[in-house]
């Protein structure tokens, strides 16, 4: 069986948590940024963007697509500063993601407590489907990187809605080979891992919010990856390791 210093485990989960700490600190920080002038027209038309000056009685505005605009103050009700209401989600366009979670299920595998940190850039099209290439870091007994396709399908336009998603690609082993040593126990020590195939499905929901998206996701996760051991009397041997459960999974795509 696959062992590994318990050491290691909390400082995987310790780095996990800052990770998740820094995500929900920058949030907010992200969000006040993101403030824009408004204009609240007196024919009911709201107008964002950045006021370059009021001169001459006029407003004038660049809107978020560098077109500029002038009003005269008898068209403005009123000026102000804060965040822009929700206009639909994003049409079109590239976005980046960071997700984290854990892989939770019956202790049955060799892995203890897997967990995951993800990164994936990604483009949307048709508002509602979203294609992303992701990596980052996975904890299953030893660490590995994945490289994945993920797609994902919005149900609704709406700022929240459910989604599936489905996602596909490799476990890759980075470290170097173990040197093939005995233990305390007189056993050799496993080396020489690999990673292997890797695929998941479900869904979640997602909340969309100004100029960023928070989602919370809930699938079936399947893993591969296998080590060769010495054994007394048959020489190196390869043993699989199998990774069969619920991916729980909180991210933010900007």
């Amino acid at each position: 069986m696959l062992n590994y210093l318990p050491s290691n485990l909390k400082n995987m989960k310790k780095q996990l948590s800052i990770i998740i700490l820094l995500i929900v600190t920058i949030l907010p920080m992200s969000a006040q940024k993101k403030l824009k002038d408004v204009l609240y027209l007196k024919n009911g038309s709201i107008i964002y963007g950045k006021l370059i000056e009021i001169k001459d009685n006029q407003y004038k505005v660049q809107t978020s697509d560098g077109s500029t605009f002038i009003y005269s103050t008898d068209e403005v009700d009123r000026f102000s500063i804060e965040a822009p209401r929700y206009e639909g989600r994003t049409a079109n366009g590239f976005s980046f993601a960071m997700e984290a979670g854990l892989l939770a299920g019956a202790q049955h595998t060799d892995y203890s407590a897997p967990f995951s940190f993800n990164f994936l850039g990604g483009i949307t099209f048709n508002t509602k489907d979203i294609l992303s290439l992701g990596s980052g870091v996975e904890f299953l007994g030893k660490t590995y990187t994945p490289v994945f396709i993920e797609y994902k399908h919005l149900m609704f336009d709406r700022v929240t809605t459910p989604f599936i998603f489905l996602r596909g690609g490799a476990l890759v082993q980075l470290g170097s080979r173990s040197d093939d040593s005995y233990d305390s126990f007189n056993e050799y020590e496993p080396f020489n891992y690999k990673g292997g195939g890797s695929f998941a499905f479900g869904s979640g929901i997602s909340w969309a919010k100004a100029d960023y998206e928070a989602y919370l996701s809930f699938g079936y996760r399947y893993a591969h990856t296998s080590y060769q051991r010495k054994e007394y009397n048959k020489g190196n041997m390869t043993y699989e390791n199998t990774l069969n459960r619920l991916e729980i999974k909180f991210g933010f795509r900007f």
